[in-house]
């Protein structure tokens, strides 16, 4: 065990999780359904598809053996955060990287930590020793850094008029956005309820010979079949609504074909890499391995706020405004370093 660098690795999930949407600046004349859907396919099911078949030997063996409820319980959550994932691109269209990611990773950190112990019957691990406690603080910290985040936000919407707010973020809408990333960031915490349903998986994969590090690749690839299942279905829908199946096609529509799916692709397998890395640092982490979500989640709303700030998106807001995302970004600082402190009681 190594609780430093398990976080670190966790953290880095984060710093993925926060830059995933970048790429899809890049993009040009796709419907947003026609790009969700590659960088789906190329997220959900290609990348850790390959991740898992590199490091996990007999991969398909080992899901095979799994039994009927794992994969149940991992293909669920994975379609439950499937659902909350559809919105999360709208959270960044109508409230920007930095305010969106913040919200709704926020709202995803505390419900996929607390959640899972309570209706696992192991709720008295929150607070079984002094770590324990050290860590359900430093998820309650971070809350209080996300409403820090959220107040700015809505000082950012009282403060600028319409053309500055359309110049930082082309859809603002904060009303909009909060009602989206409420329901995103609650639901996409199915994620974490996937990822520590699998423990019959991780243990198949140590039995077959995977590294103590890669054995949670099994448990990804099967709560990420979930998600994807409720994207494309989504996606294709909307192709047929939308009557753009075309963006797929190299036609004189799509002048950015190559570049389009280039894109696409860069955000699914970047936005993957948040979560493998929570898989293999969790290992290191022993007994605390819940809290590698709320790790990850709370580094991707500092780094996320950061980027925000580098990306022109609270320019021109007043200093009430500036110091209220200061004291946020301060105070998810402080809560990723609680959290650290924890880790190595």
């Amino acid at each position: 065990m190594n609780a430093t660098l398990g976080t670190m690795i966790c953290a880095l999930g984060g710093l993925a999780g926060a830059v995933f949407a970048l790429p899809f600046r890049g993009i040009k004349g796709w419907k947003y359904e026609s790009y969700w859907f590659v960088y789906a396919l190329a997220g959900l099911i290609v990348f850790p598809m390959v991740l898992a078949l590199a490091t996990c030997p007999d991969l398909f063996g080992v899901i095979g053996r799994a039994d009927g409820k794992t994969l149940a319980l991992c293909v669920g959550f994975g379609a439950l955060w499937g659902l909350g994932g559809l919105t999360w691109g709208l959270m960044i269209r109508y409230l920007g990287i930095g305010l969106g990611l913040a919200i709704g990773c926020g709202l995803c950190s505390a419900t996929g930590t607390l959640i899972p112990p309570i209706v696992t019957g192991h709720a008295g691990d929150l607070v079984a020793n002094k770590a324990a406690v050290m860590t359900l603080a430093s998820v309650i910290v971070s809350l209080v850094g996300i409403v820090l985040v959220g107040l700015a936000g809505k000082l950012k919407e009282g403060e600028l008029d319409e053309e500055a707010k359309k110049k930082a973020v082309a859809e603002f809408d904060f009303k909009k956005g909060m009602v989206v990333a409420l329901f995103s960031g609650i639901a996409s915490a199915g994620m974490n309820f996937g990822l520590q349903s699998g423990g019959a998986l991780q243990s198949a994969a140590a039995a077959a010979g995977a590294g103590a590090k890669w054995i949670g690749m099994p448990v990804l690839v099967v709560v990420l079949w979930g998600g994807f299942a409720v994207n494309a279905a989504w996606c294709l829908w909307q192709n047929t609504k939308n009557k753009s199946f075309g963006d797929y096609l190299p036609t004189r529509h799509s002048p950015f074909y190559i570049l389009n799916f280039t894109f696409a692709s860069l955000a699914g397998i970047v936005w993957a890499c948040q979560f493998a890395c929570q898989k293999i640092g969790e290992p290191a982490m022993g007994s605390m391995a819940y809290i590698s979500f709320a790790v990850v989640m709370g580094s991707c709303v500092l780094f996320s706020s950061l980027l925000g700030i580098v990306l022109g998106e609270w320019k021109g807001t007043g200093a009430k405004t500036k110091a209220a995302l200061a004291a946020g970004l301060l105070v998810l600082a402080a809560s990723i370093g609680i959290a650290v402190v924890a880790k190595s009681l």
